[in-house]
């Protein structure tokens, strides 16, 4: 069990990276209106909701772990990390049929920019947890 939640530093860059990629596929689909780009956004919404439930399994292990401060922080980077797994998880079960169906392609359109925006905050809050709050500045 232990070993699970020290995975979750490895484990959350494939859904951060997949989802980012699929957002920026999307937009190149919606722009030119190629249907390379969504089937490649799709594929990337799907793999990234996969990828999603693993690293959030693995971060709700690690944050139970004797040696993690439990502070509000750690919540908010928690809980946003469940939204936005539920998000990608419903944004993937919408690409099914989305070609065929607007409002369905509207619902994935809303939930994986959602997602992308809630998974780039829940990354910066993680970043915070192990760098500090002042990481970013020079």
């Amino acid at each position: 069990m232990v070993l699970a939640g020290r995975l979750h530093p490895l484990l959350v860059h494939f859904p951060i990276a997949f989802i980012l990629c699929a957002a920026a596929a999307e937009l190149v689909a919606m722009a030119t209106r190629r249907p390379v780009w969504q089937a490649l956004a799709f594929i990337q919404t799907r793999a990234g909701a996969l990828c999603a439930v693993g690293a959030a399994a693995a971060g709700w292990v690690m944050a139970t772990a004797p040696d993690i401060d439990p502070s509000a922080r750690l919540e908010w980077h928690r809980w946003l990390a469940a939204l936005a797994t539920g998000a990608m998880l419903i944004a993937a079960a919408a690409t099914l049929g989305a070609q065929q169906s607007p409002s369905r392609q509207r619902l994935y359109r809303v939930l994986l920019f959602a997602s992308a925006v809630s998974i780039g905050v829940t990354g910066h809050l993680g970043a915070t947890l192990v760098w500090g709050a002042h990481f970013l500045h020079f």
